[in-house]
């Protein structure tokens, strides 16, 4: 077979190019040099390990993922996360790193292996906003020693901020120029015709200013890393240290796959159709796997990044392929070069991408849902400034659930059905305190019968007393797929309290799955099979059922 038939065999989304997808390449390679070196340094590793997860992330995502503009760089949060993780600097630290972005890949690959790309939409949207609010606060408070001059020691990085604060004296005020030049230049040319190529001249023309005045002492790239003008090698992974990693992995895996899953429910591709979300989370690991062999740090789904590409015109994986080849030659020509860019201009880059991480509008519409919600929320945004930002998101989701199942279990409502003389409901109302002699209550819950709301749900149940003699309770279950085990035992204790008053308990639309929970317990043989009917396609069946059942109980009754 020849390379024109295997040409031609490739989908067609991967033979896609055009002028634009070259415009777009190009600009998003020139400014992926500054970026990835900025995002190393906001991880706390060398400037070289963004730089190299840019790049082959950007190369590996475009043939690898459903989405044919979706970026996958090195992202904000994951540098956050990055930087609260010990062990990736000084000896070892290599390896480290390798084991941690393969580990991540190899998580990210079985989320989409296992096709678990629709999970990330049970993420709370609470949670996502506290945690993208504190990823754009830690942003800027992590660039404050190489945009100031002064390196606080303070145990945390609010602790740190407010050090600074109270250093102004002790700033190196040379730093501090060209930190604020290089923010409003950046602000500045992105306005003019060049657009986003203004961030890359802005952060040249900075680093030109300061090579032109060594005495200033502001410190470069240089005074931390050697730029080499060639690719890196490779490293391999250690396997003892992936106890130690794994979470961590876990926590960089889990939001650079909502990240990712954002991007292919937002941008669709230009075929019109929606990205795989699963195949994305595939993508995103093996450009994991390829990341972590060639020295670079965990990458995902950048939504800056690919926003940046479809807005210069970007149509096809050209584009990102383009934008990796323009990254390799920069390296490769302009390695050394590269070794003069001034650390304050980064540190200001940095810090115009946090203030624009900030989504103050949707903290407002969280904050404006509820209580609950703006829990949430807050409760992560503070424990992401306060705690390790791999364990912040954790318990972010954890919260929200605990909150979740508390609202929830809070939300069971019981009512009492009224039934005209051919049985067919007509009104309901609230249950009544306490049962009568003779009566028949049909009940109808609504809300999860989960085991939190079994106490709600018992306590809206009437009462029997000496005066209920003959009266039967009927509660319908349709719709209810699963009560669990303290559900059931509380439906036993209420049976148990009927009896001994006189009364009886019937339960009708009983689905296939509760029957069989109610069976394997011995549950059903205690209540009595001729006392629970099973669903019926025809509405209302069960319900006749089990209320000719209620009657026969209510004539049997000595006092009828």
């Amino acid at each position: 077979m020849g390379l024109r038939s295997l040409w031609r065999r490739l989908p067609a989304d991967y033979r896609t190019f055009s002028s634009r997808d070259l415009r777009a390449g190009l600009v998003h390679g020139l400014v992926s040099v500054p970026d990835g070196l900025a995002a190393g340094l906001l991880a706390g590793l060398s400037p070289l390990a963004g730089l190299y997860g840019y790049l082959f992330g950007t190369i590996t995502g475009a043939l690898a993922t459903s989405s044919v503009v979706m970026s996958v760089q090195a992202t904000g949060a994951m540098a956050v996360i990055l930087s609260d993780v010990p062990g990736l600097t000084g000896p070892g630290g290599t390896t480290a790193l390798a084991t941690l972005t393969i580990l991540t890949g190899a998580l990210m690959l079985a989320a989409g292996i296992a096709r678990l790309g629709t999970l990330v939409r049970y993420v709370p949207n609470a949670v996502l906003t506290g945690f993208v609010n504190a990823v754009a606060a830690n942003i800027v408070l992590a660039q404050l020693a190489d945009a100031t001059g002064y390196h606080s020691d303070a145990a945390n990085r609010i602790l740190r901020a407010g050090d600074t604060i109270l250093n102004v004296a002790s700033f190196h005020w040379p730093t501090v120029a060209v930190a604020v030049g290089t923010a409003i230049l950046i602000v500045v040319l992105e306005r003019t015709r060049l657009g986003a190529l203004g961030l890359a001249v802005a952060i040249v023309a900075a680093s030109v200013v300061t090579a032109l005045l060594p005495s200033a002492g502001v410190q470069t790239l240089n005074d931390i890393t050697e730029v080499p003008r060639s690719l890196p090698g490779l490293v391999l992974p250690s396997l003892g240290l992936i106890a130690a990693l794994v979470v961590p992995a876990a926590s960089l895996a889990f939001v650079g796959l909502v990240q990712g899953a954002a991007i292919s429910q937002s941008q669709p591709n230009p075929d019109g159709s929606y990205p795989n979300p699963s195949r994305d989370f595939s993508g995103q690991g093996i450009a994991n796997l390829v990341s972590g062999v060639f020295q670079g740090m965990p990458v995902g789904g950048s939504m800056s990044a690919t926003a940046l590409v479809v807005a210069a015109g970007g149509r096809g994986r050209a584009s990102n392929l383009v934008a990796g080849l323009v990254m390799i030659v920069t390296i490769l020509l302009f390695g050394s070069a590269a070794g003069h860019i001034a650390m304050p201009a980064l540190a200001a880059l940095l810090i115009v991408i946090g203030i624009r991480t900030f989504k103050i509008d949707q903290a407002v519409m969280v904050w404006r849902t509820g209580g609950t919600q703006a829990v949430i929320m807050a409760a992560t945004f503070v424990l992401a400034l306060l705690v390790p930002m791999q364990y912040a998101v954790l318990y972010g989701v954890a919260i929200s659930v605990i909150l979740f199942v508390f609202h929830q279990s809070n939300r069971v409502r019981v009512v009492r059905w009224t039934l005209d003389a051919e049985d067919r409901p007509v009104a309901e109302t609230d249950p009544p305190a306490t049962l009568h002699a003779g009566e028949i209550v049909v009940l109808t819950p609504y809300g999860s019968l989960f085991f939190a709301s079994s106490d709600v749900f018992a306590d809206q149940l009437p009462a029997p007393d000496t005066d209920s003699a003959g009266s039967v309770v009927v509660i319908r279950l349709r719709g209810k797929e699963d009560l669990g085990s303290t559900f059931i035992r509380m439906i036993v204790g209420y049976r148990d309290s009927l009896t001994s008053a006189g009364a009886h308990l019937v339960l009708t639309g009983v689905g296939d799955r509760v029957l069989a929970q109610l069976r394997n317990t011995g549950t059903l043989a205690s209540l009595g099979e001729s006392n629970v009917f099973p669903a019926d396609p025809q509405l209302g069946a069960s319900l006749h059922a089990g209320l000719r059942r209620a009657r026969d109980l209510q004539n049997a009754h000595p006092s009828q």
